[in-house]
């Protein structure tokens, strides 16, 4: 299959299930390939109706727009959380014939930032890689956004300029209530590679000795995962950073929408897929996520990472779960809590 035509694939998969506490988010299964296509008006009024009743009830209005990477901006009655924004997706070589260059300088472009954060509340980090962390410090210091994450990203961040007041260190296991929205932070684990290592290890107890200035200043410190629930009913949306987890933290999370980060082609993550899907209760949708080639600008389409086997994931994921909906992102849609499009 070739990038465009990846890059055009949209697979949204309909639950058969009955009626249950997500039934607001099923419908009939439609297949597992076939095109997510932007709705009508009557069709984005009727998902706007029931967006978002994870468990019945009353909700508030929600809508998630996928920024790349892992990242996800999250708007719930007019206030924005955003997860592992990275946005001006900078070139390492990370692609290229001689691969990455450890020595890449950090950058932020803010015209790129300003035009798809809006004005965040709160920013959730999983972990301390450039193309998660990159953008956060500029956020932070421009909007005043509470930053959520671990050791290292504090010491970073406040390496950064970034004010120490504005940084809530977490380790996982945290049951936070902010104004409505609740985050559940939860221990998680970075992938590896065949190697059974990781990329850029390493925890930071104290300041880093210099300001960080390239991406090899960046370790990973330790990743998280976060389930976010909008209002008292849901949605819930379980995010990841990276392609692995740990299977007794995320049990009994039962989220409505999971953003699941998929795997490499080399990744030693034994029986990955299966084995997150349970865990989690097979989640009414799966969205994959940080497959795409995060040096390309967002003023694009989706173009998949060559180390990522894409249709393979979709396959696993239909394997474990036939009765969860796929929903393949886009850079331009904004999807409402169940999520299904209602713009580009």
């Amino acid at each position: 299959m070739t990038k465009d035509t990846h890059a055009a694939r949209r697979a949204d998969v309909s639950s058969g299930r009955g009626f249950d506490r997500r039934t607001v988010l099923r419908g009939a299964a439609i297949g597992a390939a076939s095109p997510l296509i932007p709705a009508t008006a009557a069709t984005a009024a009727a998902a706007s109706a029931s967006a978002g009743q994870g468990r019945g009830g009353t909700t508030p209005s929600v809508s998630f727009r996928w920024l790349g990477t892992a990242g996800w901006r999250i708007d719930v009655d007019g206030r924005t959380v955003l997860f592992d924004p990275y946005l001006t997706r900078f070139r390492t070589g990370l692609f290229d014939v001689d691969g990455l260059d450890s020595k890449t300088e950090l950058k932020t472009d803010p015209v790129v930032v300003d035009a798809h954060i809006g004005r965040p509340e709160v920013v959730l980090v999983s972990h301390s890689h450039w193309d998660h962390l990159g953008d956060v410090p500029y956020i932070a210091k421009t909007t005043g956004a509470r930053v959520i994450g671990t050791e290292t990203t504090y010491h970073l961040l406040v390496a950064l300029g970034v004010d120490s007041g504005q940084i809530s260190v977490v380790k996982g296991g945290e049951v936070l209530d902010i104004g409505g929205l609740t985050v559940e932070v939860v221990p998680s684990l970075h992938s590896r590679n065949k190697k059974c290592a990781y990329f850029a290890p390493g925890t930071l107890n104290a300041p880093p000795a210099k300001v960080p200035s390239t991406i090899a200043d960046l370790p990973e410190g330790d990743t998280l995962a976060f389930r976010v629930t909008a209002g008292k009913h849901g949605p819930s949306a379980f995010l990841m950073g990276a392609s692995d987890f740990s299977e007794r933290a995320v049990r009994g999370l039962r989220p409505d929408l999971a953003m699941v980060a998929v795997p490499t082609v080399t990744s030693t993550t034994h029986d990955y897929v299966s084995r997150l899907l349970s865990a989690l209760d097979t989640p009414d949708v799966v969205v994959p996520v940080h497959w795409d080639n995060f040096e390309l600008p967002l003023s694009g389409s989706p173009v998949i990472d060559p180390a990522m086997d894409l249709d393979a994931f979709l396959k696993q994921v239909q394997k474990a779960s036939p009765a969860t909906r796929i929903v393949v992102p886009d850079y331009r849609t904004v999807y409402d809590g169940a999520m299904r499009p209602t713009h580009r």
